[in-house]
């Protein structure tokens, strides 16, 4: 499955925290990145995969930064035999107004294996 070889190297990229669901308690720094898919498809071998790298802390400048960070490492993601591109669709501050936190959102397009 795609997302667990995402996560698994993320979390050897990134310093802080890097999860598939929202972590229970939160860090006490507020800095994670959570991500999702949302959306694939399929042509032979290869698939294709949207997905949208969630960058949390707690001040704009933090997650900011953290999101420079989190691109920089979803980057790198094509130095894996199971990755065939990566490309940043978008990014974008995305702060959720309900709960107050901030955070920056990256849109990538990844196909692997």
């Amino acid at each position: 499955m795609i997302e667990i070889i995402i996560l698994n190297y993320l979390k050897t990229k990134l310093t802080i925290p890097v999860h598939l669901e929202k972590p229970e308690p939160l860090p006490t720094d507020g800095k994670y990145v959570l991500f999702e898919k949302t959306g694939s498809n399929r042509l032979n071998k290869t698939g294709g995969s949207t997905f949208a790298f969630q960058s949390y802390a707690n001040s704009m400048y933090d997650a900011a930064t953290l999101n420079e960070e989190t691109k920089q490492a979803v980057n790198s993601l094509i130095e894996l035999d199971e990755i065939v591109s990566v490309k940043l669709n978008t990014d974008y501050n995305f702060t959720d107004t309900t709960t107050k936190q901030y955070r920056y959102q990256a849109i990538y397009d990844i196909k692997h294996y």
